[in-house]
């Protein structure tokens, strides 16, 4: 599969994480009640990245944490009656209740992962708001879901798919905008 468009590159990633880190702190007054929830693989590696910004802008850590969603590919969607994403594994070692979680994803499409997440943030506690930070947001909601931090707006048709690449796994930072 070869790249439509290329969207972001290194820098740009960089800058609007950058960018996320200081919005999350300016809405929050601080990180002293927030706890960064990265959704897996890309997700998790951007929180990830945010966190250590925070801590690089605050002058202290802010606590963290990993959900595990299986998101079914879109080729396989058919052989699945149920078509929603499962959450394998939560990795919150923190007390959610009362706090404010920022859930971490690369791409917002659908909004079905992101509903897992918050499902599975509420199976811990209640915070006292769930928050969503995405490196892009790609449109074509189906459920009523709206990102509060935005990295860039990509707006796509349904035939093209987002490629999010991260150092951690893919050897480089990038997004690109592929035919399906």
């Amino acid at each position: 599969m070869t790249a439509k468009a290329n969207i972001l590159d290194e820098k740009a990633i960089g800058r609007a994480l950058t960018r996320i880190a200081h919005e999350i702190i300016e809405r929050n007054k601080g990180i002293e009640d927030c706890i960064l929830v990265g959704i897996k693989t890309r997700g998790a590696y951007l929180a990830t990245r945010l966190a250590a910004k925070i801590d690089q802008i605050e002058g202290k850590p802010i606590r963290t944490g990993e959900l595990d969603i299986t998101l079914y590919r879109d080729d396989l969607l058919t052989k699945h009656a149920d078509k929603e994403p499962h959450v394998h594994q939560v990795d919150i070692n923190h007390d959610v209740e009362d706090r404010q979680v920022i859930l971490v994803d690369d791409v917002l499409y659908t909004g079905r992962t992101v509903r897992a997440a918050m499902d599975a943030v509420m199976d811990l506690g209640r915070p006292a708001q769930i928050q969503l930070a995405v490196l892009v947001d790609r449109g074509h909601r189906e459920l009523p879901i709206r990102p509060d931090f935005v990295g860039k707006n990509i707006p796509t048709s349904s035939s093209e798919r987002v490629v999010v690449s991260v150092q951690e796994t893919d050897g480089e930072d990038s997004v690109t905008i592929h035919e399906k």
